[in-house]
């Protein structure tokens, strides 16, 4: 199977790669280097390290998290994080970078990823979530490295998709040293695609052990004058589609007499400026928050058209829209407006987070909105009602505590994998 497959990826290369550049450079995004995901020219890599591989934001996060809980159990063990897109390379680089290595993750080819487990010799390789490449996973057995997913999880139509290719799959699947699903519906469905049940533990989700970040963001204060009355709405990691429906339901509550002052975070920078002329064109009053000008009480969208404070800025929030749920995306993460006490409104499409959801709907903590008819009623139904609202956010931060404590034992299990502290 790994020859099929080197096969189709040394055919296909040579064609997606301009491909990807063009579609790229036609819509603005960002992505790492390919020269540098043919892992040449690597820095100094840290030997004898933990490798923690993650796509984007919301994997960097959860490493960061547990490379905390590394240092809080005295691990010396080094290091090595890998990230796949410009924003999640970013965002370990400004937060980790002092601390670990951060390179981009290395093609799934044998030459690059070659390149890398001989610079590093990791004592374990450790995937967030669902990432598995199968060179990556083939390299690894090949040489000995325990190989863990961590917070692992199979949606609907991803476990849909693999079971109907298992018997392939299989044979990927075994350089697998350890699965820490996050469900016991997720550890059943990596034991039906072939993973040995023995290798498979239930740890729970290190989602739910998010700390709200205390640092003040330096234009808080400055929203807050500038809404005056008005109550705060945070419309955070919004997809194509979404901002319209989101400025919509802004515009209706204007004129119902409920004006909001909305802080706007599309999910991908590339957006940031079709997002900023989507706003013009509307008429709204608009302050950027790359431009450095504080908002007035003209301003009627805030645009955090930056990386990295939207978790913080849902603590102004009266209530929040998460996106990625009206575009069928699988929506993302509601716990970081739930941990401030903030009530969330979603659209249906919110499969990435679908137990999550269940837990915060269950608590009255989360509501879902079929469109922008139902966003602007369920927003102005807890606008109108604000110790409604308030209990509805207290009951999603109440979800949050009583879930904690994934990340200790996720923690303690790869140190254990990788061969215990060294210390």
């Amino acid at each position: 199977m790994i020859w099929i497959y080197r096969i189709l990826v040394a055919g296909l290369l040579p064609l997606v790669i301009p491909v990807l550049k063009i579609r790229d450079r036609l819509r603005g995004k960002r992505r790492p280097s390919f020269s540098g995901r043919f892992a040449r020219d690597l820095p100094d890599l840290p030997t004898g390290c933990i490798w923690l591989h993650a796509v984007s934001v919301g994997e960097v996060e959860i490493a960061r998290r547990l490379v905390r809980e590394f240092d809080a159990l005295g691990s010396e063990f080094p290091v090595l994080i890998t990230a796949t897109t410009a924003t999640g390379l970013d965002l370990a680089r400004r937060t980790m970078g002092n601390t670990v290595t951060v390179i981009p993750c290395p093609l799934d080819l044998p030459g690059a990823l070659g390149r890398v487990f001989d610079a590093a010799r990791p004592r374990a390789l450790v995937v967030v979530e669902t990432e598995l490449w199968p060179e990556m996973l083939f390299q690894a057995g090949r040489r000995g490295v325990p190989t863990a997913v961590i917070n692992a999880r199979l949606s609907d139509s991803s476990f849909r998709s693999y079971r109907r290719v298992r018997r392939l799959l299989r044979p990927l699947l075994e350089p697998l040293s350890l699965v820490l699903a996050r469900s016991r519906v997720d550890a059943g469905r990596f034991a039906e695609l072939g993973v040995a049940p023995v290798k498979i533990r239930t740890a729970g989700n290190i989602k739910y052990d998010l700390e709200p970040d205390p640092n003040p963001l330096p234009w808080i204060e400055a929203v807050r004058s500038a809404a005056g009355e008005r109550p705060i709405v945070v419309a955070g990691s919004t997809m194509e589609g979404e901002e319209a429906v989101v400025l919509d339901t802004v515009s209706r509550l204007d004129a119902a007499g409920q004006p909001v002052l909305l802080v706007l975070a599309p999910r991908h920078p590339e957006r940031f400026e079709a997002v900023a002329d989507l706003v013009t064109r509307r008429g709204l009053g608009l302050t950027r928050r790359s431009e450095g000008k504080a908002p007035t009480g003209d301003t009627e969208v805030f645009l955090l058209d930056t990386i990295g404070e939207l978790a913080r800025a849902y603590r102004t929030a009266a209530v929040a829209f998460v996106g990625g749920s009206l575009a069928v995306t699988g929506g993302h993460n509601p716990l970081e407006p739930a941990v401030w006490g903030v009530p969330v409104l979603s659209g249906p499409h919110i499969h990435n987070f679908a137990e999550v959801y269940d837990e915060m709907t269950a608590a009255g903590a989360a509501r879902l909105v079929a469109d922008g008819d139902e966003l602007a009623a369920a927003l102005t139904d807890w606008l109108e009602n604000p110790v409604e609202a308030g209990a509805a956010g207290e009951a999603g931060r109440r979800v949050v505590e009583t879930n904690r404590g994934a990340t200790a034992l996720t923690a303690e299990a790869v140190l254990d994998l990788a061969g215990g502290s060294p210390s």
